[in-house]
């Protein structure tokens, strides 16, 4: 199939850019790598496409005030292959796992989240981080937790006129660790189900949250820290990463059965997707759990 017929424009200027988006039914065309699929199924008719990559101020990436701030046109391999991606590491974690490198060279971060499928990588990143999503549009520029952003599938609070002009992530902080992984019939497939985890320990104080994605209509967050602290009681002081994953393996279970929200589909039940969250989150919060003992010791020795 090919898309209906729409115009096309390519404004050079932020304003013009907010001027074309205030029209009805257009759409914004940042990487490509989501909506043109899309088009071509002609499962989206906008009447314009409003083309941003003329602007060169939605192409900036910067740390300021304790996050990296992500302009709207950053390529995801931009990202993975900029130093500043180590001061987030869940994002380090999380970028190879998108799709194959011709989508990430194509692909925008923003334009990933903005996109807000339930399998993607990027979304659960932002989730579990709790990041802040910059809304802006001629009438002015708003901030959004991601925690209030997605509202379901492909779904979230961004209204018509608005553009997500960059994303600020957190940099990570002393004594926090985390951990990703996902499972796909093939590497670059979205995920049939994906954990990201993130552990903050300080002094004998330790948090965690999850984000568990293709297993509902949008990322879901958890705090599992009463679980976590059940389980070091039980391993005792120096764990080895085998000892927490059996042992996160009993809580692993119930937690799953919390989280996934989905009946089930062609490539897999709801049953054998808890299986894979619960197998997931064990390794995973176990992983970012020793890193964050290893950080929060590097700090203290220096």
């Amino acid at each position: 199939m090919k898309a209906a017929p729409f115009a096309y424009v390519r404004p050079g200027t932020i304003d013009d850019t907010f001027a074309e988006l205030g029209r009805d039914g257009a759409k914004v065309l940042a990487g490509g790598q989501s909506l043109v699929p899309v088009l071509a199924m002609r499962m989206g008719r906008p009447s314009t496409l409003v083309d941003i990559n003329a602007v060169p101020e939605l192409n900036t990436l910067s740390r300021s005030n304790g996050s990296i701030r992500v302009g709207a046109t950053v390529r995801q391999r931009r990202l993975q292959n900029d130093d500043l991606s180590a001061l987030v590491p869940l994002l380090r974690l999380a970028l190879p796992w998108i799709g194959h490198r011709e989508i990430r060279s194509r692909g925008t971060v923003c334009g990933s989240i903005a996109h807000a499928d339930p399998s993607a990588e990027l979304p659960a990143v932002a989730s579990c981080l709790d990041a802040t999503m910059v809304l802006t549009s001629a009438r002015g520029r708003r901030e959004v937790r991601a925690s209030d952003f997605f509202t379901g599938a492909m779904s979230t609070v961004i209204e018509p006129d608005e553009l997500l002009t960059e994303m600020l992530f957190p940099v990570a902080v002393s004594g926090e660790g985390f951990g990703f992984g996902e499972f796909a019939r093939r590497h670059g497939d979205f995920a049939l189900a994906g954990v990201a985890a993130r552990v903050r320990t300080v002094g004998s104080a330790t948090d965690a949250r999850i984000t568990c994605f293709g297993i509902a209509d949008h990322p879901v967050t958890a705090d599992i820290s009463a679980p976590l602290r059940i389980v070091l009681e039980q391993v005792g002081s120096s764990p080895t990463e085998s000892d927490l994953r059996r042992a996160l393996a009993v809580q692993a279970d119930d937690i799953a059965a919390d989280v996934v929200d989905t009946g089930g589909d062609a490539h897999a039940s709801a049953a054998y997707r808890r299986q894979l969250i619960a197998g997931l989150l064990s390794r995973e919060v176990s992983r970012a759990y020793l890193k964050s003992i290893r950080s929060a010791s590097e700090v203290a020795s220096s």
